[in-house]
Order: C-alpha cells, then sequence, then structure tokens
C-alpha cells in the first residue's frame, strides 16, 4: 500500500480513547509521557507513578489493536502502520511536549 493512503487511513485512527484523553494530555503536559517513533506512549523519566504507567498500557494496548485491525485490513505489515503511526503522533504533538526518537532520545518538540 502507498504512504500517503496509509497515511489517510491512519487519520481516522483516534490514538487516546475521549475518556483517557484528558489524563494523557494531562501526563503530556507534564512531561510525564511522550509519543515514540513507534507509535506507542512511553514514560519519559521511568519508573514513573502507577497511575501514568496503567494509563500508558491501556492506551498502547488499543493503539496495538487497532494497528494490527488496519495492518490485516490492507496486508500490510504491523510495524509499517506501527511507524506511520509514530510519526504522525509525533507530527500531531504540540510544541514543548516530549517525543522519542527511533534512537530513544527524547526531546522537546
Amino acid at each position: 500500500m502507498h504512504k500517503a493512503a496509509l497515511f489517510l487511513l491512519l487519520a481516522g485512527l483516534g490514538l487516546a480513547q475521549p475518556a483517557f484523553a484528558d489524563d494523557l494530555d494531562d501526563a503530556k503536559v507534564a512531561g510525564l509521557v511522550g509519543e515514540s517513533a513507534t507509535g506507542y506512549l512511553a514514560l519519559v523519566s521511568p519508573p514513573g507513578d502507577a497511575a501514568t504507567r496503567a494509563l500508558i498500557e491501556n492506551i498502547n494496548a488499543r493503539r496495538k489493536a487497532r494497528y494490527r485491525e488496519i495492518a490485516a485490513g490492507n496486508g500490510i505489515d504491523l510495524e509499517a502502520v506501527e511507524m506511520l503511526a509514530g510519526q504522525k503522533a509525533i507530527d500531531r504533538t504540540p510544541a514543548g511536549q516530549f517525543i522519542r526518537a527511533t534512537s530513544g532520545a527524547w526531546r522537546r518538540k
């Protein structure tokens, strides 16, 4: 599948469920959580508190399930969907919040 078409599929992808959106936004603004190039959330400074870890695990599980659906429905590798979703999430990240490149290094956008 062409990258542009996959980006369109990912455009409708809700990266966080509405019930978790406020908590996730708060954690991102506080610098606890960031978006990674792999398409998943991560703790900026592990180990983090239990509530933040649980939030990340829940959202990442939902993301992975959705990425698998997209991959299976389009006959493409899961990793391709993850990487494109990661880039889209990083592109959407507001200035001042953390993003993590494939090298593993965190930086503020």
